[in-house]
């Protein structure tokens, strides 16, 4: 038998660590967490713009004061999140096209979220939570973001943080959307339940919503 090398064994019991981890937060969430798969059709095709840029229909189209967009998805029960996204984007493509596609992700996040999409390059004026107008790209280069497409969640309460803006009103780290669907998928998940407040590893969540999917998809006969 081939010895396990040292390096070999401390990747396996970060891996068990991080499953047994993840388990405990979702233990404390019992029966709140939607299913992590569901139906794929009937697919949800997005729109293009003449700019190249895809579009959700339900995208929230607003008159771009951030704050007043928070209200309104607060008044809705819903987080909010604003998305930069830029023409050519290869990503931004997928996560329309392969990711928000699937219609039990797409349900999802529609009915959870009030999302405002953003250019990168944009030169609509935008009023930022602290009451400064500027544009689209300003605002992005304001906020630090260089990749498309980004989303930035936001706090479900800024009581006592009003004239803030950036990372004091963010909910968690800023994390690329550049990956698979099931990944999108648990990040929206772990943030409308607030499961970052529990545990700020998204991986661990990540992980044990896998294993979930993986003894499901055996259940039922299915592989990857």
């Amino acid at each position: 038998m081939r010895a396990i090398s040292l390096r070999g064994l401390l990747v396996a019991l970060t891996l068990a660590a991080g499953v047994l981890g993840a388990g405990r937060v979702l233990a404390a969430e019992p029966g709140t967490l939607p299913p992590p798969i569901g139906p794929e059709t009937p697919r949800v095709e997005p729109t293009r713009d003449d700019n190249g840029i895809y579009h959700q229909s339900w995208f929230h189209l607003s008159f771009l004061d951030l704050r007043e967009d928070f209200a309104d998805a607060k008044a809705a029960g819903r987080r909010f999140a604003v998305i930069f996204e830029q023409r050519g984007c290869i990503y931004c493509t997928k996560m329309h096209t392969e990711v928000l596609s699937q219609r039990y992700i797409n349900d999802y996040v529609r009915e959870n979220f009030r999302i405002v999409q953003l250019d990168l390059w944009g030169s609509r004026e935008v009023t930022d939570f602290d009451g400064t107008r500027m544009s689209e790209r300003t605002l992005a280069e304001r906020w630090g973001v260089i990749f498309t497409p980004t989303i930035v969640f936001f706090k479900d309460d800024l009581t006592g943080l009003e004239g803030k803006w950036g990372r004091d009103i963010e909910a968690i780290e800023r994390l690329p959307l550049s990956y698979g669907r099931h990944t999108f998928y648990d990040l929206f998940v772990w943030v409308r339940h607030k499961i970052y407040e529990k545990d700020r590893n998204f991986q661990r969540f990540h992980i044990a919503r896998t294993a979930e999917r993986e003894a499901l998809q055996a259940k039922d006969g299915k592989t990857n």
